[in-house]
């Protein structure tokens, strides 16, 4: 059974910063590209940054520079260090793997980003 448990998330004040991760069981992880997501409410959700599994990374443009994604092999565990947090970062982020068609979400953690 596949399982994405991401964790970390919380209520921060502008200009702090956050570390997310997302422990995954059940697959090779290895081998899956990881995205972090996020949907803020109103909003369709959004690819924040993906790390490939040969070691590429991709921001969108709203996070390059402030949020760094990170990946280890041997836990399992994805990373999304987030700093510099805007209100607008606030959202439900999502851990998702992918890998030749197939696909897996997490259940999301919170970030809320307010003074």
């Amino acid at each position: 059974q596949v399982q994405l448990v991401e964790s970390g998330g919380g209520l921060v004040q502008p200009g702090g910063s956050l570390r997310l991760s997302c422990d995954a069981s059940g697959v090779n992880f290895k081998f899956y590209d990881v995205d972090w997501y996020r949907q803020a409410p109103g909003n369709q959700r959004e690819m924040v940054a993906r790390a490939s599994s040969d070691g590429d990374e991709n921001y969108a443009n709203s996070v390059r520079g402030r949020f760094t994604i990170s990946r280890d092999n041997a836990k399992s565990t994805g990373y999304l260090q987030m700093t510099n947090l805007k209100p607008e970062d606030t959202a439900l982020y999502y851990c998702h793997v992918t890998w030749r068609g197939f696909e897996y979400w997490g259940q999301g953690t919170q970030v809320t980003v307010s003074s």
